[in-house]
């Protein structure tokens, strides 16, 4: 069965793996600590939604699957586009406008978190082991 959100995590690993190897070795003479320190935050969010999304993946392979699942893995997405790109940008480019767009990202990832929680408690979880050991 192919993944989405699996697809979506695993780039976003590749990518964030490679953003963090250009900060360190590329850009440490060429921004200054504080800028350094932006993209290197965006490198950390990425990283850890892409996580986050590979865990929905799995979460779906399992048959737990439904709407908030998904619109968790979209805004998580999301999250990392608008959040991370965002810093990456500004770091890079110095655009101080961009500082307006980080911060709906960071609720894209605060609000995909919530729902994944409303989703933990919401309903009962039956996988298939469940259903097996009765």
């Amino acid at each position: 069965m192919k993944s989405g959100f699996l697809f979506l995590g695993a780039l976003s690993a590749l990518i964030g793996i490679g953003m963090g190897a250009f900060g360190a070795h590329g850009l440490k003479a060429t921004l200054s600590p504080e800028m350094l320190a932006v993209y290197q935050t965006g490198v950390t969010y990425q990283m850890w939604h892409a996580l986050g999304l590979i865990g929905i993946a799995l979460m779906r392979q399992q048959g737990l699957d439904s709407a908030l699942i998904n619109w968790a893995g979209r805004l998580m997405f999301s999250g990392i586009l608008l959040f991370s790109g965002s810093l990456y940008l500004l770091a890079l480019l110095n655009l101080k406008w961009l500082g307006m767009i980080t911060p709906i990202g960071g609720v894209s990832f605060i609000i995909a978190w919530a729902l994944i929680a409303i989703f933990a408690v919401k309903k009962p979880h039956y996988s298939r082991y469940t259903h097996a050991r009765r």
